[in-house]
């Protein structure tokens, strides 16, 4: 027998026996390897990582919580006053009975009386008022700020009030609920 001809026979006995893949050791691997990373992850919790203004005075931990001064800016219509509608060219006329019922926008003319109360001081104009919580935010700068807007007042007052302290530096404004009695 040559050696081609052993060759040959090597290669149809090769041939002739099937190739299978033995699973269980694949199976086997498998499953330690689920094992592993089982046992390995740890989940990431978030507790503690939300931030949240919480108070300090209640709850298990209780720590001594100092007391924030809080100043309440008010604002209070004296006088409505009367109502205008602007036109073209900067002009306004007097808002009638058609322009209610077209629904068209109106504003108040300068008649309109608005007061301010900061604090224990009452009875500001606009200027005085802001001057005034300029000379509270300087005295304490942590101290807590608050717009109360009472009835009849319009967006208009609250936003004046809100852009002037933002331009002192206030940030931090909350606005308390309306209330139905004077």
């Amino acid at each position: 027998m040559t050696s081609s001809q052993h060759r040959s026979d090597e290669l149809k006995e090769l041939e002739e026996e099937p190739c299978r893949l033995e699973m269980t050791p694949m199976i086997d691997v498998t499953f330690l390897l689920l094992i592993f990373f089982m046992c390995t992850l740890k989940f990431k919790t978030l507790d503690g990582a939300l931030g949240a203004y919480l108070p300090k005075d209640v709850g298990v931990q209780v720590a001594p919580g100092e007391p924030l001064e809080k100043v309440v800016v008010q604002v209070d219509v004296v006088n409505e006053g009367s109502k205008v509608r602007r036109v073209r060219g900067g002009g306004v006329v007097p808002y009638s009975t058609a322009d209610a019922e077209a629904d068209l926008r109106f504003d108040y003319g300068a008649d309109r009386l608005v007061r301010y109360r900061v604090g224990p001081h009452s009875d500001l104009d606009f200027g005085e008022a802001i001057r005034m919580v300029s000379e509270l935010q300087m005295g304490n700068p942590e101290a807590r700020y608050s717009i109360d807007a009472r009835d009849g007042v319009v967006q208009q007052d609250v936003v004046q009030v809100m852009d002037a302290m933002l331009g002192l530096g206030i940030t931090e404004v909350t606005f308390m609920g309306s209330r139905t009695e004077r």
